[in-house]
């Protein structure tokens, strides 16, 4: 009779139960309890999850011990063994004793939902610079928390929250990760100065910066892609792009600035996140322009929007000149569009129809168009010369004598980077 061998390290799928918790801390914040329920759903299943039921727990405060309280526990116990779910994951940040607690009560894999966003994060990453980002969140996440992570790091077949540094903590102590977390802040250190560089030869040569950014979702994979023909992801999924894309894009007037997508904003976006990706999110802080692609299909849609205007208050990016793109008007109802409030900075659109595309290029470069001046320059001096078709759009040229008259309208952000080394050389209309 032969002998039958199993492959252990084979994936186990994750079978979930997802789990809120409603205090009058969440009522007093103003998040919508079931819609945050929604988007974890949305969460999970990215991260390939199959959710197989949700579960709501009202309380005044958090149980310190089991979190949704020991009553509730033994409830989710029962419908967990009743629908051979492996996996509880809860809508709202554990601490390490909270998930030793469920962990045994339940003998199940426990994940919060900081944790499922840092493993959607770990799948997408693919740049070097993501994957330190990724990995520097994650174990700045787990540092406080080892003691509580037990069942996560060592069940065979990892699936979520064992991806990325994932089984090996098990075996590392504190001062491992601590020195692990130095090292990826030094490499991290490295990007952010070759970043800065490029920045500042973008700064040099008068190249204009422009920000796509906005809720995880919200279709700004697509707009960069049907602005600049930019062969980028597209998903209809959160997440579905991480890593920043930078792509040259002309304007009707045949001048080419510089068009970023950066990674989708999320509620609750958590803290170690933001702070390993600041390097990346500091494209939006650099940027003379700004602009905010919404998904107007959305019911949360003005939810959404303050989500992503906190964080770019959180990123010093909140006084940023901005262009708000209503986008997906095709999924739109008719009392969605009634709701919508459009003017010079608020614009309905499709990333879909070519002259929406061409509209955004025309807003774009009103914007960015200054005033109107003209320059006397010595017919010698050629380095200002090329310095005055660096900061606009050169309209009219005459040469006086020994000097060249040229009349130029202006980009704003070239302007107040350049416009000091040519003042002494405005002439008077």
């Amino acid at each position: 009779m032969g002998t039958t061998t199993y492959n252990t390290t084979e994936a186990i799928p994750d079978r979930a139960v997802l789990v809120t918790l409603i205090t009058d801390e969440v009522k007093r914040s103003g998040i919508d309890a079931q819609y945050s329920l929604d988007e974890l759903v949305q969460l999970a299943e990215t991260a390939g999850v199959e959710v197989v039921s949700t579960m709501s727990q009202a309380r005044d405060t958090r149980d310190p011990k089991w979190f949704i309280g020991k009553g509730k526990v033994q409830e989710l116990k029962a419908v967990m063994d009743e629908l051979a779910a492996n996996t509880a994951i809860f809508d709202q940040e554990l601490s390490g004793a909270q998930v030793r607690n469920l962990e045994q009560a339940l003998d199940a894999k426990i994940i919060d939902r900081t944790q499922l966003i840092l493993d959607i994060f770990a799948q997408r990453a693919k740049t070097r610079e993501g994957i330190i980002q990724v990995e520097l969140a994650q174990h700045s996440y787990l540092l406080p928390r080892l003691s509580g992570h037990g069942k996560n790091l060592s069940r065979l077949g990892g699936g979520i929250g064992t991806r990325g540094p994932g089984e090996s903590k098990l075996e590392t102590d504190r001062r491992h990760i601590r020195n692990r977390i130095a090292e990826l802040k030094r490499q991290l250190e490295e990007v952010v100065k070759h970043r800065h560089l490029h920045r500042e030869r973008r700064k040099k040569s008068g190249v204009i910066q422009i920000a796509l950014v906005g809720y995880t979702n919200a279709g700004k994979s697509t707009l960069l892609q049907q602005l600049t023909a930019a062969d980028v992801y597209i998903e209809n999924q959160l997440f579905a792009t991480l890593d920043p894309t930078t792509r040259t894009w002309e304007l009707p007037n045949g001048k080419e600035v510089v068009l970023t997508d950066t990674v989708g904003f999320i509620q609750n976006l958590p803290h170690d996140l933001i702070a390993s990706f600041r390097a990346t999110l500091e494209e939006v802080n650099e940027a003379d322009l700004i602009l905010h692609v919404v998904d107007a299909s959305s019911p949360m849609r003005d939810d959404q929007m303050r989500v992503v205007a906190n964080i770019l208050q959180e990123l010093g990016a909140g006084a940023k000149p901005e262009i708000v793109l209503y986008n997906k008007k095709d999924l739109c109802t008719a009392e969605q569009l009634q709701l919508l409030h459009q003017d010079g900075t608020h614009f309905l659109i499709s990333a879909y129809e070519k002259q929406d595309m061409e509209r955004i290029r025309t807003v774009v470069q009103e914007h960015l168009i200054g005033q109107t001046v003209t320059y006397s320059i010595p017919v010698s001096r050629g380095d200002l010369a090329a310095l005055v078709y660096r900061m606009g759009e050169v309209i009219d040229q005459q040469t006086d004598d020994e000097q060249l008259l040229l009349r130029v309208r202006l980009d704003r952000a070239a302007a107040e980077v350049h416009g000091h080394k040519l003042r002494a050389f405005e002439k008077q209309d």
